[in-house]
């Protein structure tokens, strides 16, 4: 099922044994645009402190509860490492909240096909970023180091937040289309499936969807994303619901219409 970001934002965190906060916020990992980290206010349970939950913790979000349940206690959370401020996250205090709860950091067994892949030619038509903005594979660790070790060194750039990317301008290839008002997340796997875009300034009342395989540019400072589509693609192509979540139908018309393959038949 796919869940509005915004929804999301607000819900309870259920441990075991209580509530331990609210979500706040939620970071993603730009290269696959997978949720690697939800933000919990914790509130006066631990004084404002903010924690980072990975998705392995996750059950499924309680629509009519407004809750998330986690498969945590209140302790392993008020022991975990604190987020101690804004982005960026450090690999270091992502390696340090792994080791907490001993589970396998993401980015040594993330097996998944970077977006950025798509840019080189592993999609035809799902061009994402230049083809220069393929990362290129790490050298081998030196020999005795312990594996991930260099990786927990360096920052991580790559994550983004959620909240601070709503409300960005969203430019077709001839022309401003609109702005990102939130997102769809897919509960399996945790993955940003969409961007919802208002296009109230050039087609009010119109709400449509982009998704993050046919970006083909983001200029994260000046809060512009840009897309391989024309601005009369968009005004033809189906409108998206707000109040009602997009079905498999609703998705294989979105994604004939722009020619594009679905993520379900990809990955």
């Amino acid at each position: 099922m796919l869940w509005r970001s915004g929804e999301l934002r607000g819900y309870d965190i259920a441990a075991s044994d209580g509530t331990i906060g609210t979500i706040d916020d939620l970071l993603f990992d730009e290269a696959h645009w997978s949720v690697r980290w939800l933000v919990v206010d914790t509130g006066g349970w631990l004084s404002g402190r903010r924690v980072l939950l990975p998705p392995d913790a996750l059950g499924r979000p309680d629509g009519a509860e407004h809750r998330l349940p986690v498969k945590l206690t209140r302790a392993q959370v008020e022991a975990s490492p604190p987020l101690e401020s804004d982005l960026p996250v450090s690999r270091q205090v992502e390696a340090d909240i792994f080791a907490h709860y001993n589970w396998p950091p993401y980015w040594e067994s993330d097996l998944g096909t970077p977006l950025s892949y798509l840019s080189s030619g592993g999609l035809a038509g799902g061009f994402l970023f230049p083809p220069d903005a393929v990362r290129v594979p790490a050298e081998p660790a030196a020999a005795g180091s312990k594996p991930g070790a260099e990786a927990a060194r360096r920052g991580d750039p790559d994550l983004r937040s959620i909240r601070a990317i709503t409300g960005d301008a969203i430019l077709a290839s001839d022309g401003e289309i609109g702005h990102v008002e939130d997102f769809l997340i897919d509960e399996a796997g945790w993955h940003v499936r969409y961007m919802i875009v208002d296009t109230r300034n050039w087609l009010p009342g119109r709400k449509v969807l982009v998704a993050p395989q046919w970006i083909r540019d983001i200029d994260w400072a000046d809060g512009r994303v840009s897309v391989g589509l024309s601005r009369e693609q968009v005004r033809t192509g189906p409108e998206y619901d707000p109040n009602r979540p997009p079905e498999r139908a609703y998705e294989k018309a979105l994604h004939g219409h722009y020619g594009r393959e679905g993520y379900w038949g990809l990955f």
